[in-house]
């Protein structure tokens, strides 16, 4: 019984007569779901008493069977919460897995509990004609077909007598109904037909085609209607003025209502019903109980200049609110931005903030956001991993120190069996011992991923008690929104990552692919694929580029392979004591001396299984792919570049320095790249004078052959430098003073 009333209770919020058709019976709907009775529903609907039917109630209860998606309980609550509704909870709540996190509602600007109604008055100076053309003129262009209604008809029920509008007519447009309204004499019935002062008149807001006053007759989805007959006036005047919309023209009714023609300027029809329902919701959020059933854009308005029921309806105002939709719907939307205030430094200089720790030593605080980029088969994956790793156990990553603490691992690209194995894989080649598998949570994610502004507030309940120092999000093209080559919409998407941050205060770090084509001649933040948004919104970049190793350091390092396993076993077959007495330090850094060395000391089948261990070491060395790792970063100082080796499942950092002068493709040493371009300098120099040369000879003497000073002249230089440059050309010849072409031969 208390859940019942409960229910019934947060129903009162929700008045019958602001519903359109659907919504009530979605009411009606949603209480037979939860488990209440018609009597429950018929009563509500009571309140209505201009809609009202005795028995619908019950005969529609009967038609409710049920739905595999179902109206609940959950709609009247919405319904109840845009119309002023608050919804008590426990201090002591705790939130559960399913449970959504809301967000402030920024789209209410009017604070009814302060607002104060704002009186409308009849204009003293009473002129028909002046109002009916003010309203042409406002709304309509010229040439535009106007349609109007004066003709009605009655309607009587068991709800009373109500009176209603014909067809009307469309069939003329707003200047040549303004013509006739000026030369009328007054006289509006021999303009637009004689109207019952009963009923009053109407118009249609939008222009027609001529041809009817359907939907599909409205040839500009220039305005909309907003409506509200079941609050007082000067209330619904207040309301419209303080939400600031852009109205083209405000006419009161002549009776209980304004009607607000609002500016939505929809490119079509599909754009005008989304306009309309967004104008709509905002202004329910705001109190004013919208009438839903006037989103048509064929929909007629009240004309004004004409008197109803004893009653004129007028224009109370012209072009008010904002100028246009646009800007109206970026103030609505930014009224309530929750922003920070800006600070004086002077009051910070002398007690400024401590700065977050590091995560990453040199490379990332906590808190902040680094990506990670690189082409296919980097290995990226497990760079990742064996970062979660070092933050798990606290050991360096690359060479670099990392804070210990607990980390998320988003997986959206592998199954969880390979992604559990991987990591394992990755301890087991550190020869790392597992002390801390407490600090690593993994969130299995394949086949299940969300976009990211979906995913985030997922993300943030999930890990809100966790306190992780960093959440790695891997990778990140599964849960892309909007184009990656957008600017704007991938800074919407970064910002998701903000949100991740400044939520849980820990570090977000994620990875993306490289753009198609040659890498080595771009700087580490051009290659990521898409916007440039995705390399300058972190606050650190690390990017790999491939190197390829020549054939002569491959075989060194097949070399240092072989001489590892070669005296890692004469340690495990016992002969390491010797070692040291029989060989020396040059022997002990050439294979071939340390293979002769074991066959002589060996047993033969233990110098088989060296055979085959070095052969599989060749091989691994061979399968290693070498990485070069650069970055940009915003709170450190750039790095010198890290070398890497790929070795099939870690990445191993080469202090041997064996890759560093190793260019990637494309890379040429900036020395290199400058001669270059100075050479096509000059070679276009060169050409330039070239093409000079030829035009002075030929413009300088009028077409005749000239004389090395009059082209001299031409050029605006000296007769010995235009002889050089006859010399550098090589197709003309100075003969007694002047210029000749060469004759060919």
């Amino acid at each position: 019984m208390t859940q019942r009333t409960g229910l019934l209770e947060i129903l009162e919020y929700v008045h019958p007569a602001e519903l359109d058709y659907q919504e009530w019976v979605n009411v009606g709907m949603a209480l037979k779901h939860e488990g209440y009775t018609a009597s429950d529903w018929d009563e509500w609907s009571r309140r209505d008493s201009a809609r009202y039917h005795s028995g619908e109630c019950f005969r529609k209860w009967t038609s409710f069977n049920g739905s595999s998606l179902p109206v609940t309980g959950g709609t009247i609550v919405q319904m109840a919460l845009e119309r002023g509704w608050v919804q008590e909870r426990d201090p002591g709540h705790e939130l559960g897995w399913d449970d959504s996190i809301g967000e402030k509602d920024d789209l209410v600007v009017v604070d009814n509990g302060w607002l104060e109604g704002k009186e409308i008055r009849e204009p003293k100076d009473w002129n028909p004609v002046r109002e009916i053309t003010a309203y042409l003129e406002t709304l309509f262009e010229s040439g535009e077909n106007v349609g109007y209604v004066t003709g009605s008809w009655q309607k009587t029920d068991d709800k009373g007598t109500k009176w209603l509008p014909q067809k009307g007519s469309w069939d003329r447009t707003a200047g040549q109904l303004i013509e006739q309204l000026n030369n009328c004499k007054g006289d509006i019935g021999a303009v637009l037909g004689d109207y019952n002062r009963d009923a009053g008149a109407w118009v249609r807001f939008n222009p027609l085609d001529g041809n009817g006053c359907k939907n599909e007759n409205v040839t500009e989805f220039r305005y909309a209607l907003v409506e509200s007959d079941n609050m007082e006036v000067d209330r619904q005047n207040a309301i419209i003025r303080e939400l600031e919309l852009p109205v083209a023209c405000l006419v009161f009714s002549g009776k209980k209502s304004l009607h607000a023609i609002v500016k939505i300027d929809a490119a079509d029809y599909n754009e005008y019903r989304k306009k309309v329902d967004y104008l709509y919701k905002i202004c329910q959020k705001n109190g004013l109980k919208v009438d839903t059933q006037n989103k048509n854009p064929s929909r007629l308005s009240r004309l004004p200049g004409i008197e109803r029921n004893g009653k004129k309806q007028f224009i109370v105002d012209t072009n008010i609110g904002k100028e246009s939709w646009k800007e109206w719907q970026e103030w609505i939307e930014g009224v309530n931005d929750d922003l920070p205030e800006p600070e004086g430094l002077e009051n910070v200089w002398d007690n400024l903030p401590e700065l977050s720790p590091c995560l990453i030593d040199g490379i990332l605080r906590k808190g902040h956001k680094m990506l990670i980029a690189g082409p296919s088969k980097a290995g990226k994956s497990f760079l990742q991993i064996e970062l979660c790793v070092s933050i798990a156990e606290g050991k360096e990553w690359l060479g670099w120190k990392c804070a210990q603490g607990r980390v998320l691992y988003v997986n959206l690209e592998l199954d969880r069996a390979s992604c559990l194995h991987r990591f394992k894989d990755v301890y087991d080649a550190f020869r790392l011992e597992p002390h801390n598998l407490k600090n690593i949570d993994i969130w299995n994610l394949r086949g299940k991923s969300v976009p990211m502004d979906k995913l985030a507030p997922k993300l943030i309940r999930r890990a809100a008690k966790k306190e992780y120092v960093a959440i790695i999000i891997d990778p990140i093209y599964k849960v892309i929104t909007g184009d990656e080559n957008s600017a704007d919409q991938m800074a919407k998407f970064c910002n998701q990552f903000d949100k991740v941050c400044t939520e849980l205060g820990c570090a977000v770090i994620y990875c993306h692919h490289h753009s198609k084509g040659s890498q080595g001649g771009k700087k580490s933040m051009d290659r990521a694929s898409g916007s440039g948004v995705f390399a300058r919104d972190p606050d650190a970049l690390l990017d790999l580029i491939e190197l390829e190793p020549t054939d002569a350091l491959l075989k060194q390092e097949e070399n240092k392979a072989a001489c590892a396993v070669c005296i890692d076993l004469l340690k495990r077959y016992g002969y390491g004591h010797v070692i040291e007495d029989d060989l020396s330090q040059d022997d002990l850094c050439s294979s071939t001396e340390l293979i002769a060395y074991c066959n002589k000391t060996m047993k033969p089948l233990e110098f088989k299984m060296l055979n085959d261990r070095i052969e599989d070491a060749c091989k691994a060395v061979r399968a290693r792919t070498a990485w070069r790792i650069d970055g940009t970063l915003r709170e450190f100082k750039k790095f010198d570049p890290v070398n890497l080796w790929f070795d099939y499942p870690i990445h191993r950092e080469d202090k041997s320095g064996m890759l560093q002068d190793i260019q990637p493709e494309d890379g040429q040493p900036a020395w290199k790249k400058a001669a270059s371009k100075n050479k096509k300098n000059a070679q276009d120099r060169k050409a330039d004078r070239k093409q000079a040369l030829q035009d002075a000879i030929d413009g300088s003497n009028f077409g005749d052959d000239p004389s090395v000073k009059e082209v001299a002249e031409y050029l605006g230089v000296s007769e010995r430098t235009v002889r050089d440059r006859i010399k550098e050309h090589g197709g003309y010849i100075i003969k007694d003073g002047n210029v000749y072409k060469k004759e060919n031969k």
